[in-house]
Parts: structure tokens; C-alpha cells; sequence
């Protein structure tokens, strides 16, 4: 959950580190990981999430910063899950915001992931969570989601991965249709 509607049409990249530091009761660890419907619900009820600009990604735990009348980016309400395994549904929801998406992460290929449309073998053991932010098709007519996740811009695309879709699979490659949903103001 990196970016937020911020007012009536802006975006804004928001500081995933206050979740990180700050939402680590439950099932929710920190680093260790979280679910990213319990990250919204944390910040509906504590108002805690800052811009990225105030406080930029570490992917690390530290200290808890709570300033919620100075820091506060965005203001969340609920959170809205889109259908399971649909990703003509996926897509609608892109199409109004970026979206938060699990992924099944595992595996050499798609950990070294360097650029180019991703098509590498499916595995739907959901691990980790991105950010799906477009989709596109690439000059070649391959059609793709474009994913942001947090391990830096030394990691694919300037930190982005373009998810191929369209594949024979319900759920997606990789899973990306299973576990989706977005904030609400």
C-alpha cells in the first residue's frame, strides 16, 4: 500500500514504515509481515501513515513514530477486497487507484527479476505484498500489469516488475487475482 488518493485526485507515495514500525500486534510482525487488509484497518484506526518524502522506506523495524496531525497523508475509512480469482476485476479496480495485490514471490527467477514483461512459472503461495499501480500492453502486444514492491530501485525495473496477464490461470501468474483489495476515504 504505497499509494494513496490523496483529496479528489491527487496521488501521493505514502510511508509504508509507519507500518512497519508501528502495526505489530496480531498477526501482524513488521518485517516478519502482515496482512495488507489489517495494514489499512491499523491506519483507519490510528491515522498514522506519512508521506514517503517525510519518512522514506528503510525495510527495517525501528521505533514507532506517531505524529498523526503533522505526518498524517491520507485519511482511510475501510477497505474494499475485489472478487477473488477475477482479473477482469483486478483490472476494474486499477483502473480507479492502485491497488494492494499478494504475490507469490518465491523462487530464483522472479527474485532476480531484471526487466522485461515477467512470464516465469506460476506458484500461488502467497508471500508478499505489492502494490499493482497500471496495466499496459507491451510494444510486442503482450499484456501486463505493472507492480510496484518494496525492495528498492536496484531491484527490477527501477523497483517495478511488469506481471504478464492474461495467462491460462484463475488466479493469475503468480497469484496476483487471489488477494486484492484497496483503501477507502
Amino acid at each position: 500500500m504505497a499509494h494513496l488518493l490523496c483529496g479528489q485526485t491527487e496521488l501521493c507515495l505514502c510511508h509504508t514504515c509507519s507500518l512497519v514500525d508501528c502495526d505489530t500486534n496480531g498477526e501482524d510482525q513488521g518485517c516478519e509481515g502482515s496482512h495488507m487488509d489489517d495494514a489499512i484497518d491499523f491506519n483507519r484506526h490510528n491515522r498514522c501513515l506519512a508521506t514517503e518524502v517525510n519518512f522514506p522506506y528503510t525495510g527495517e523495524d525501528d521505533s514507532c513514530i506517531r505524529k498523526k496531525s503533522t505526518n498524517h497523508a491520507a485519511d482511510i475509512n475501510d477497505h474494499e477486497d475485489v472478487p477473488v480469482n477475477s482479473e477482469k476485476a483486478v483490472l476494474n479496480a486499477m483502473a480507479n487507484q492502485p491497488i494492494s495485490v499478494a504475490i507469490d514471490a518465491s523462487g530464483f527467477v522472479f527474485q532476480f527479476y531484471f526487466s522485461g514483461v515477467f512470464n516465469g512459472d506460476c506458484c500461488i503461495e502467497l508471500d508478499h505484498g505489492f502494490t499493482a499501480v497500471d496495466y499496459e500492453a507491451a510494444s510486442d502486444g503482450t499484456k501486463y500489469c505493472l507492480v510496484k514492491n518494496l525492495w528498492g530501485i536496484g531491484w527490477g525495473e527501477e523497483g517495478y516488475i511488469r506481471m504478464q496477464r492474461d495467462v491460462d490461470s484463475a488466479e493469475g501468474l503468480r497469484g496476483i487475482a487471489m488477494m486484492t483489495s484497496y483503501p477507502t476515504a
